[in-house]
């Protein structure tokens, strides 16, 4: 996923080895949390979403993307919607991050809905991003998209700059440093399939992928070209294109162009090679199963949502998601 000095970014996570105990769990989680305590909470949320989407069809790539880049770094605690404070710097600055993630308005304006509603502070931040993640699928995906999400995650006090630089994994990765990072985070091959097809929907800033249509053979040439149009060898750095040809409808249209040799990131791409391996046997298979793909895409973003949620007394319910209380 996008960040800013990918160079830099590169250099950073290389130099940090990544050996890390899986972190799965679903703790006190569950699909209830708030049927007493707001029972308005999951309509409002999927309210404003639709709304945020409806203005902008790529914001529901943003909200998926934040739900990504916090579960990624210790955990789905709501850390990355922390602005800096004297105390720390936040995730919002990590170079995968850095002038690249977005729909921070869009949090807000759920919470403060949230807030009003539900006549005081009961739903978490991380909790948002959860749902917020999950309905923006649905709403660009169609029902089939949709899944249960567990609830009663709470937020934490926090933040690394240095953990999200650490832990979220470039778009130059090749295939050996992505499954060796999902899998540092409980994860396995089938959810580094599943979950990159987040791309889906969604755009990519050119100095994510110039190096990728300038320099690779693993892709379409015919591709690579028209690309070039708007992403030249110097400058352009925040030119955008789109993660596939149907960016604005979740679907398996991401799978096919890898096929195609038409992936716009180089970890897009190291999916599929066609050298027969039990990845490219995944992607084929999802190319050409969407049923599949709805059902175990929700079934892969359930098991990131667990990834070492704060429960029980830990953390705390911020009443401000982009501060502590």
């Amino acid at each position: 996923m996008a960040g800013q000095s990918v160079s830099v970014w590169v250099v950073i996570v290389a130099a940090v080895a990544i050996v890390m105990i899986p972190t799965c769990t679903t703790a006190q989680l569950d699909t209830d949390v708030y049927k007493k305590a707001c029972p308005q909470a999951l309509p409002i949320i999927r309210s404003v979403v639709n709304s945020a989407i409806n203005r902008e069809a790529r914001i529901g790539a943003s909200l998926l993307r934040l739900h990504f880049h916090d579960c990624f770094v210790n955990g789905c605690d709501g850390s990355v919607l922390l602005d800096d404070t004297a105390n720390f710097t936040g995730e919002k600055m990590a170079l995968p991050n850095l002038n690249s993630i977005r729909g921070f308005d869009v949090v807000d304006d759920i919470k403060a809905n949230l807030n009003s509603v539900c006549h005081g502070n009961v739903v978490s931040c991380a909790d948002i991003l959860a749902v917020a993640a999950r309905d923006s699928v649905a709403i660009l995906g169609g029902p089939s998209y949709s899944y249960e999400v567990l609830l009663g995650r709470r937020d934490a006090t926090t933040t690394s700059i240095n953990d999200a630089n650490r832990n979220l994994p470039p778009p130059v990765f090749n295939f050996p440093q992505l499954l060796s990072n999902f899998q540092s985070h409980g994860l396995d091959l089938q959810d580094l399939v599943l979950l990159s097809a987040g791309h889906t929907i969604g755009l990519a800033r050119c100095t994510t992928f110039r190096a990728r249509i300038y320099n690779e053979t693993n892709i379409d040439p015919d591709f690579a070209a028209s690309l070039k149009q708007g992403c030249p060898a110097n400058g352009g750095d925040n030119n955008t294109a789109p993660l596939d040809s149907t960016t604005a409808k979740f679907d398996t249209v991401y799978f096919k162009a890898l096929l195609e040799k038409k992936g716009l990131l180089h970890s897009d791409q190291e999916l599929f090679k066609g050298d027969g391996s039990d990845s490219d046997n995944l992607v084929q298979h999802y190319a050409n199963n969407l049923n599949d793909f709805a059902v175990d895409f929700g079934a892969s973003m359930i098991k990131m949502g667990n990834m070492k949620p704060l429960t029980g007394s830990d953390g705390e319910i911020r009443l401000n998601c982009r501060k502590i209380n």
